[in-house]
């Protein structure tokens, strides 16, 4: 595992246990070496949203979603994020989208007919 990996990892093993600052840190170094690193930006949107930092959330989440639309992780949480702001519409046509790839996912057939 190279550097990138480890730091992710480290990354996401703070952001479980609630070290958030020391997640954004670690997360926001893979990025500044690799900006278009799609699982970092999808991480550091989760760390965002933990702490309440949602219009920092969803950017991160959307350019996660932008830079690999077949990870429906990401397309789920993006989703879900929009939901718990009231973006309903924004809502659907994310997890349509993750339908589209992914035609069983239970996480997306569950909230899409939630939001019907």
């Amino acid at each position: 595992m190279g550097e990138m990996e480890e730091r992710l990892e480290r990354g996401i093993a703070c952001k479980i246990d609630g070290r958030y600052d020391e997640a954004t840190e670690e997360i926001k170094a893979v990025l500044a070496d690799h900006p278009d690193h799609a699982e970092a930006h999808h991480q550091l949107g989760l760390v965002y949203g933990f702490v309440g930092l949602f219009d920092e959330s969803l950017a991160e989440l959307e350019e996660a979603a932008r830079i690999d639309p077949n990870n429906t992780l990401a397309g789920n949480d993006l989703a879900l994020t929009y939901t718990m702001l009231g973006m309903y519409d924004k809502a659907k046509d994310e997890f349509a989208r993750v339908l589209e790839r992914d035609r069983e996912n239970d996480v997306a057939l569950r909230n899409l007919t939630y939001l019907q």
